[in-house]
């Protein structure tokens, strides 16, 4: 039996078109000690290929770290198979904010050095002694003190279009990049509060873990991120100290926290927080852009890649042979009228 998908995505995604049946999209994630992740990778995929589930996989040898789809009608079973696997039975979900059944097209099971690339090689390091907790009345009121500060782990891309108010928005392009600046950011104060947050909590796990190794004292960490923040400030009728939207890494790119928008296009410069990957698939850069701007550039990040995009596919197969266009994000500042992008290789 094949361990992995053997259909084309543009196939899966008019088949998930077509299908009416709804879904829930979740993320989980949890650090711990694989003696063998070959063995895991396989048998979540044997798990969870027969009941539905779509979404992108990270296995290591330090945890799992996963966002999927599920289709409703499986999600009791879904919990089941996950509660099958000791060291994930009852493991917390982060439930999506804004849903979209077509979150995920493609089950991908994936065996990495880290379930979180950090580029730390400290044999002393334990990653396990993390910083304290926060549920989301705590954050709001720890936060509202002088006496502490607040640092967003994630990259610059992320908390451009969305952000928790009064906090510390590093200039990173990826995480292993933030740990030795956030550092440098937060020795002036490391005799406060320091409350870290992320997505889903995953990111922060390791980065309050890392500060308290590094000598910080009064660590903390908002508890399943951003997305457990925003579902149990709505059911509890707690203040929303989130502007903006959440960046997510799906096919939805983003999830609305709060109705405010604070970013703007990066073509025409108005309001706007919808990223989109350019049409020309030998670019795909990552961007922010406009209605107008997405009607005008057909999708594209410049004219140059509307043009491309505008012929056939087999021409611009024939264009793209043997080129890797990489991971590119957008990064402020323009050359020639297009675009300038950040190369980027991880989260």
């Amino acid at each position: 039996m094949k361990l992995h998908n053997a259909i084309n995505k543009k196939e899966l995604k008019e088949k998930l078109e077509q299908n009416p049946v709804p879904r829930r999209t979740v993320s989980f994630y949890k650090y711990h000690q694989l003696p063998n992740p070959q063995i895991l990778r396989d048998h979540l995929y044997l798990l969870l290929e027969p009941v539905g589930v779509l979404g992108r996989i990270y296995v290591a040898s330090e945890g799992i770290n996963a966002q999927v789809s599920v289709p409703l009608e499986n999600w009791e079973k879904f919990i089941e198979k996950m509660n099958e696997i000791t060291f994930l039975e009852g493991n917390r979900l982060n439930l999506a904010v804004e849903d979209n059944p077509k979150s995920f097209v493609v089950l991908k099971v994936k065996l990495r050095n880290k379930i979180v690339a950090d580029g730390l090689d400290d044999k002393t390091f334990n990653p396990s002694d993390t910083g304290i907790h926060l549920k989301a009345k705590e954050f709001n009121e720890l936060a509202s003190r002088t006496d502490t500060v607040i640092v967003d782990m994630r990259n610059h891309y992320e908390s451009e279009v969305g952000h928790f108010e009064g906090a510390i928005l590093p200039d990173v392009d990826t995480f292993r990049d933030s740990l030795p600046i956030v550092e440098e950011i937060l020795r002036p104060h490391e005799d406060k509060h320091i409350i870290m947050y992320c997505t889903g909590g995953i990111r922060c796990e390791k980065a309050s873990a890392w500060f308290k190794h590094k000598g910080f004292k009064n660590v903390y960490q908002l508890e399943g991120g951003i997305i457990k923040y925003a579902n149990d400030a709505h059911e509890q009728g707690l203040e929303n100290k989130f502007h903006g939207k959440n960046f997510v890494f799906d096919e939805r790119l983003g999830e609305r926290i709060s109705d405010e928008i604070i970013s703007h296009c990066h073509q025409c410069g108005k309001l706007a927080d919808t990223h989109t990957n350019c049409r020309n698939e030998a670019c795909h850069l990552l961007f922010i852009q406009c209605a107008d701007c997405a009607g005008k550039f057909e999708g594209c990040c410049c004219e140059e890649c509307q043009k491309t995009a505008a012929l056939p596919e087999e021409e611009q197969k024939l264009l793209r042979a043997g080129k890797d266009p990489g991971r590119k994000v957008f990064r402020k500042g323009r050359i020639e009228g297009k675009i300038k992008p950040v190369f980027e290789n991880e989260i």
